[in-house]
Formats: structure tokens, C-alpha cells, sequence
């Protein structure tokens, strides 16, 4: 009976970017009745309309016609303004799910303004990728009292191939970030241990057929030599500047905990620089090769 009542339930989507494009789109395609906010990228929007879905041009108009609401957004500044415009309006009953990767600390004052309000709020980041995205397929960890885990995670499951429930709200953003911390940091000794083997007589292509299928390989290890030697650009969707505030995030949170960030603030330094100098927009492998320019290193590829 729970589930009938759940695949009646209207959702609203805020952010159909590179991730919520391929979300929004198999929610819709699992039946559920869909409104998306407004976006300035007409295409993601224009073709979820011809999927089914509605278009709202407000937060608080797609509150209005929604039950459950996913955000997701760059970060905790965006899903404050969008909660807060929400709030304005009536959201008894319904439920915010934050999507995004944001600060833990945000999280649970915005969950603590929404319950005040009568809602409720989830946080459920994303690891993977846009292509998992799109195939129903990433990977969400879940903060959230169990009721409300329950109601949202049959919606969930129309993108999702892995759920997990961390814990209470904020419990998923933290996960979240301590993965990404763990991914970025690999992203840090990559690029340092290449430009290390360059300025001495060991190529990409050479550590590469070290590295790969050994101990040490991953999945996000063959995304970023996917790159580095197989010279794919978009091997890895995930730029440096969001890298960089996600790990200004982990280090706030370090510091919020009393936790002597040692490891974490030389990884978000190095993401600094990245953008600092200019490379913001690109995607993280290339991270790689600014390591290698600003050691007097031309990159090559292969």
C-alpha cells in the first residue's frame, strides 16, 4: 500500500545540470508526475518537457506543486537561497532532498528551519558520474530519520544502482565528502607522483602499465589516466572548481570537529592554484597537467 501512495507522489527537481538531467529524467520515466525549475540551459529543460514534465519558473511555485522536492545544486549557497525560498511558502508535509554535495553544518540548520516549518529533509549526494546519471545507475548516500528514508527511496531508485542510509541528516553530506576528500586526494598523488616520474625518465604511458591492474588501480584511477594517457577529455566530468569547494568544505569541516587537517588543506591548496591560475573549468585529470607545467614540465599524452 506504501508504495502505491509513493508512485503518486509529485516531484519537483531543482538543477538539471550535468547530473539532474539524467536524475530528472528517469524519475519522469519511472511515472512519477515531474516539474523542473526554470534553468538557463533551455536544452536539459526542453527535453524533459518532452518527456512529460512541467516547468516551474520559481523555487517557491515548484515547492507549491510538489511533494517531495530534489535539489541539485554547485553547493551550500545555492540550496540556502532555494530553501529559503521555499520556506517563504507553505511546505508542511513535504520534503526536501538535497542532492547536492554541500557543508554538513548547513545541512542540519536549513533540516532544522524546514522541520520547524512542518517539513522534512533528506540529504542524499551522488558519487559517479553524468553517464551513471543518465543510466539509472549512481551511487547515493542517504542522511535522514528512517521514515523518511523509506518515503523517499523508491523515488531514488528510479537513478540509483547503490543506496545507502549513513545516518541521521548530515550524515550523507559528511560521507560524501570524505569521499570526495579520498578521490581528490588520489587526484593530488597522481599528478604529483606523474610530474615526479617525468623529470625522471618515467612517462605517463610507463607508470601506467605499472600502476594499472595492479594493488594500486581503482575506478577512478583508470577515469584519470583515461585522460592522462588516452587522451579523453571528457573521461572524467567533474570540474576543479567544484573540486576545489568541496574540499573547502572538508577543511571547514576539519575544523568545525577540532580535527588537525594536515592532509586535507595541502589537497584543497592544490586546487586553489588550479583555479587561481586560471583552469577552473576543467575537468579533474587535467589537473595532471598544471601539476606538470608548474614543475617545468610540458605534458604529453600517451
Amino acid at each position: 500500500m506504501e508504495i502505491a501512495m509513493t508512485d503518486k507522489l509529485r516531484i519537483g527537481f531543482a538543477g538539471v545540470g550535468l547530473m539532474g538531467h539524467g536524475m530528472a529524467k528517469n524519475i519522469v520515466e519511472a511515472g512519477y508526475p515531474l516539474t523542473v525549475l526554470a534553468h538557463r540551459n533551455r536544452e536539459p529543460v526542453e527535453d524533459l518537457k518532452g518527456r512529460g514534465a512541467t516547468e516551474a519558473q520559481s523555487p517557491e511555485d515548484l515547492a507549491a506543486g510538489s511533494d517531495v522536492i530534489f535539489l541539485c545544486l554547485p553547493g551550500s549557497p545555492e540550496v540556502e537561497a532555494a530553501v529559503s525560498a521555499m520556506l517563504a511558502g507553505d511546505i508542511s508535509g513535504k520534503t526536501i532532498v538535497d542532492c547536492s554535495t554541500a557543508n554538513p553544518v548547513s545541512t542540519r540548520a536549513l533540516a532544522e528551519r524546514a522541520q520547524a516549518a512542518g517539513g522534512h529533509f533528506v540529504d542524499a549526494p551522488l558519487s559517479r558520474t553524468p553517464k551513471e546519471a543518465w543510466e539509472g545507475m549512481l551511487d547515493v548516500m542517504i542522511g535522514a530519520e528512517a521514515a523518511d528514508f523509506e518515503r523517499v527511496r523508491p523515488i531514488i531508485e528510479a537513478f540509483a544502482g547503490k543506496i545507502v542510509h549513513v545516518g541521521g541528516i548530515g550524515a550523507g553530506h559528511t560521507m560524501k565528502l570524505l569521499n570526495n576528500f579520498v578521490s581528490l586526494g588520489y587526484a593530488a598523488i597522481y599528478s604529483e607522483a606523474l610530474a615526479i616520474g617525468a623529470k625522471n625518465g618515467v612517462d605517463a604511458a610507463t607508470f601506467h602499465s605499472v600502476i594499472g591492474g595492479g594493488r594500486m588501480d581503482c575506478g577512478f584511477y583508470q577515469t584519470f589516466m583515461n585522460y592522462v594517457v588516452g587522451g579523453d577529455p571528457n573521461a572524467h566530468k567533474f570540474t576543479l572548481r567544484n573540486a576545489h569547494k568541496d574540499m573547502r568544505y572538508v577543511v571547514s569541516l576539519a575544523n568545525e570537529s577540532g580535527i588537525a587537517s594536515h592532509i586535507s588543506s595541502p589537497v584543497k591548496n592544490g586546487l586553489a592554484t588550479a583555479e587561481a591560475t586560471g583552469h577552473g573549468d576543467g575537468y579533474l585529470p587535467t589537473l595532471a597537467d598544471i601539476v606538470a607545467r608548474l614543475n617545468g614540465i610540458e605534458p604529453g599524452r600517451g
